[in-house]
């Protein structure tokens, strides 16, 4: 494990070109708080494809995307030019089919074929649907995936590789009339009497006057895409997009910080899925409207697969960083164990972003050490807080904190509707122009999605990082829906406690899950920091089931969590026992979602048998007796 990093407080932050902060709080009657920015929302944003058409005017050459690709997985760059030029044939194959307001649902991640697909479906007036590729690929039946495309009723079903989404492509029951392509290894066989059209012939259509129209007809409450909720576990819902919530959300964003045409030009490493409103509307529209550039990360934040995103920061030096918690912690270990990528990654690097969850002080302040070490400056951090029906723009914290944990203050034009659940935490909901207007086919759900005074219900609670000062913005106190009670009738801060534990820990800990609903005590699955144990042990090649066996390492643990009990006085924080798991978190079982978040719920649910275990009166030999 790492040494304590330097104390870094003190030392100045790169300068930043963030909006000042100024919020109005009004306080009713009934304890209910209204909070709002005083900026005026700056609305001025066209449409994505309109954005696409000014920049292939502007800056022809200049790279939009780039991905490796072909055997030596070397950079393919999209220019803007060639991108338009390519949006507008796949417009043309897609007025062909005359489908106009029917779906083009996407069964695979990012790419750049797909980011041309998505703009392209837009301008033929045929709403975008991505999908998390792990519902074709990674789960043992299509229930799931068939439930969206009942849903959706796609006009269009696009997977990038033929051959690795075959059992989707044939599996899934669709309209008759459903076309379906692909860019590589197509089939060779028909799927439902349809052919299978090749993603090159698309690209060879000539566009006609057709394109222009109907591009022209977009309008700001014309659907633009539907993504689904995630973390759910009942019926799959859409969220409905509009064009206009695609440029407000971006707009909302861009306006936090005060930028001229003399500043550098926008990169980052882009690994957040399109299927999801982050990296989908959010990154994937502000990039766009800067006329910047995404490098296409196949990197993701679990084990195995972030030494891709290494490999690509040491080529990449981006103006901007984004990841969860979870991600930044490999991150430190590697910067911290390589001073040539530290170099690369802070090298142009003006600030980093994380969403999804707290992330834990040890961390940031490593974080912070290791760019002062880089640069002679510490390095702003942001945190952003959002879902899919608020555009992901709700909060940001547009100025450079001293700690993690702070969600900012509201975007200019959303409201805040605080309700008070006690010891200083609110209930938060949310008017927005940039807010749903509801879920496709449900009434109901979007019904009940929204207060009798417009406010969606975000299922989220938030408390004053200052409760003198309104200025040092919110703090995420936990999702209330996953709050549950002890036998004895205590609420247990999920949330809240999960980040503390994995801070006890002193990095052994990659991730917990909290038990005990209507259990006498608190108990945690947890999974090993797999790199952080074996710096530790001296043992590189060591299994995960060789780890969770270490006695070293249970007695670390046991140790860890006796010292956290011994700071806390209540049963809602004690952690009593600690089940160690070798099985990663499946992402195909929806344990983990594609963004690298743990489902609590959906973990307690499938793993039910390692939950009985922690709370059986006489506990197996694998499971950790704290006290």
């Amino acid at each position: 494990m790492s040494a304590e990093p330097a104390n870094t407080r003190g030392v100045p932050f790169k300068p930043h070109p963030f909006i000042a902060r100024d919020v109005a709080l009004q306080r009713r009657p009934d304890g209910v708080l209204l909070l709002h920015s005083r900026l005026p929302l700056k609305a001025d944003l066209p449409h994505l494809p309109a954005i696409l058409a000014k920049h292939a005017a502007a800056t022809p050459d200049r790279t939009w995307l780039a991905q490796r690709r072909g055997p030596g997985r070397q950079w393919q760059h999209l220019r803007y030019g060639e991108a338009k030029r390519q949006v507008d044939a796949v417009t043309q194959a897609l007025l062909g089919m005359r489908h106009r307001g029917r779906c083009v649902m996407v069964l695979s991640g990012n790419s750049l074929e797909h980011a041309v697909l998505q703009l392209a479906a837009m301008q033929a007036g045929m709403p975008y649907a991505p999908v998390t590729p792990a519902y074709s690929l990674l789960t043992t039946n299509l229930t799931t995936l068939q439930a969206m495309a009942d849903v959706l009723k796609p006009a269009v079903v696009f997977a990038q590789n033929g051959r690795q989404f075959e059992r989707a492509l044939r599996g899934l029951l669709l309209p008759a009339d459903t076309q379906r392509v692909c860019v590589d290894d197509p089939l060779a066989v028909p799927v439902a009497n349809q052919p299978l059209h090749r993603w090159a012939d698309w690209l060879a259509t000539a566009p006609t006057g057709e394109v222009a129209a109907s591009t022209a007809a977009i309008a700001p409450k014309t659907v633009a895409k539907y993504l689904f909720t995630s973390g759910s576990t009942g019926q799959a819902k859409a969220v409905t997009i509009t064009h206009e919530m695609l440029s407000l959300g971006a707009a909302l964003h861009e306006q936090m910080e005060i930028r001229s045409s003399e500043d550098a030009h926008r990169e980052l490493l882009d690994w957040l899925p399109w299927s999801h409103v982050a990296g989908g509307s959010i990154l994937f529209a502000t990039t766009l409207a800067a006329g910047g550039t995404a490098w296409l990360d196949e990197g993701k934040p679990v084990p195995g697969l972030f030494d891709e995103t290494l490999r690509n920061l040491r080529e990449v030096s981006p103006t901007q960083f984004g990841s969860v918690p979870i991600g930044f912690t490999m991150l430190v270990e590697a910067l911290e164990q390589d001073a040539s990528l530290a170099s690369c990654f802070f090298r142009r690097l003006q600030r980093v972003s994380y969403a999804g969850a707290k992330m834990p002080d040890s961390i940031f302040k490593r974080m912070q050490a290791l760019a002062v070490q880089a640069t002679g400056m510490r390095i702003p951090f942001t945190s952003a807080f959002g879902s899919t029906e608020t555009s992901a723009s709700v909060t940001m914290s547009h100025w450079a904190t001293e700690s993690a944990g702070c969600i900012g203050l509201p975007h200019p034009g959303v409201q805040l509707k605080l309700l008070p659940l006690g010891e200083g935490r609110f209930e938060l909901r949310v008017r927005s122009p940039a807010n749903t207007p509801g879920y496709l086919d449900r009434p109901d759900a979007t019904a009940a999605a929204f207060d009798d005074e417009g406010y969606f219900i975000m299922g989220d609670a938030v408390q004053f990082a200052d409760p003198n000062d309104v200025n040092e913005g919110l703090v995420f106190a936990g999702r209330v829906s996953e709050e549950f009670k002890l036998q004895s009738g205590i609420f247990v801060r999920v949330g809240a406690l999960r980040v503390e534990a994995i801070e006890s820990a002193a990095g052994l800990l990659a991730d917990v899950v909290i038990a005990g609903a209507d259990q006498p005590c608190l108990a945690l699955l947890a999974w090993p920091n797999l790199n952080a144990c074996r710096q530790r042990a001296g043992t590189p090649d060591a299994s995960a089931a060789d780890l969770v066996r270490a006695r070293w390492l249970r007695a670390a643990v046991r140790q860890a969590f006796l010292a956290h009990n011994a700071q806390e006085g209540g049963s809602s924080r004690r952690i009593h026992r600690v089940l160690l798991l070798a099985e990663p978190a499946d992402m195909g079982q929806g344990e983990i979602t594609d963004k690298g978040y743990i489902n609590q719920r959906r973990v307690l649910e499938r793993r039910a048998s390692d939950v009985a275990r922690l709370f059986a009166d006489e506990p197996d030999a694998d499971v950790i007796t704290i006290d």
